[in-house]
């Protein structure tokens, strides 16, 4: 029997009702993942497990794009290309949904142990070069300004959860001089710095620290500027890249010193054009 490829129509039922879930999963309601599978099986005339495929498809597609996806739904690579155009087609419709909470980001960070830094993925880990191209491909469909705009939201709320978490840091070891000292750089002075952060060591050595956040898995990439660069390579013993991932959920972080090249592969992605 011939597979019959899902049509746009089905595409976008089985796509909002992904996004319905995943709003569920993040604001820690209960979620009757069967229940919705039938509902759909009467909808669009699909099987059950092409459902729960398919289901797995959006999460793949989530994945690449750097966004959180509803954790039962194993990512699953094999899809049409069609299903990215539905993903961001909905992303373009519903330009609110931000799985961010801004409001709350530091809330929880009154104890030292707030955020744990974990061991950095090493390059053994990337992505086989298939799947990157396949990431590459459904970011260049990603409306560029409206994936700077969530990327900016993210990115502030990553920046001030870290921004508390030194403070509680510097605070749990006596060093409340130097907690209340440390600066929101990118929100006091503008992101021309080449750093988020200026906090400190406990014995009081300057610790420059650039916050880069993702609500995706540990090896979702992310774009650094040449001016972090420079810095990074200026000031080595003080710069840190501080890597916030799963965001959206329960953050998690790693931390990665200059040579940022002994970490992680430097691609190009944009280019400056000057007339002869």
């Amino acid at each position: 029997m011939v597979a019959r490829f899902w049509t746009d129509a089905e595409n976008d039922l089985i796509v909002a009702d992904y996004f319905a879930m995943l709003k569920a999963d993040l604001a820690g309601q209960p979620c009757n993942k069967s229940e919705h599978n039938r509902r759909l099986q009467s909808q669009i005339d699909r099987k059950r497990g092409s459902i729960e495929y398919k289901h797995q498809n959006i999460s793949a597609v989530l994945q690449r794009l750097g966004e959180c996806w509803i954790p039962g739904y194993r990512p699953a690579s094999r899809f049409q290309m069609s299903l990215i155009d539905a993903v961001l087609r909905w992303l373009h419709r519903n330009p609110d949904f931000q799985p961010v909470s801004i409001t709350t980001a530091a809330n929880d960070l009154n104890e030292p142990a707030g955020l744990m830094v974990e061991r950095a993925p090493t390059l053994r880990h990337w992505p086989p070069a298939d799947e990157f191209e396949q990431k590459l491909s459904i970011a260049r469909k990603f409306d560029a300004a409206v994936r700077a705009e969530r990327n900016r939201v993210l990115g502030r709320a990553g920046e001030e959860r870290v921004l508390a978490n030194e403070r509680a840091i510097l605070t749990s070891v006596g060093r409340t001089d130097l907690a209340n000292s440390v600066r929101w750089v990118s929100e006091e002075d503008g992101d021309g710095a080449g750093y988020d952060i200026a906090s400190f060591y406990p014995e009081g050595r300057p610790r420059l620290i650039e916050v880069k956040t993702t609500n995706g898995w540990e090896r979702t990439p992310f774009h650094i500027t040449r001016n972090e660069l420079a810095v990074a390579e200026d000031r080595p013993d003080e710069w840190r890249l501080l890597r916030l991932w799963n965001f959206a959920r329960q953050p998690r972080a790693f931390e990665l010193r200059p040579p940022l090249n002994a970490h992680v592969t430097l691609i190009a992605t944009s280019y400056e054009a000057r007339f002869h």
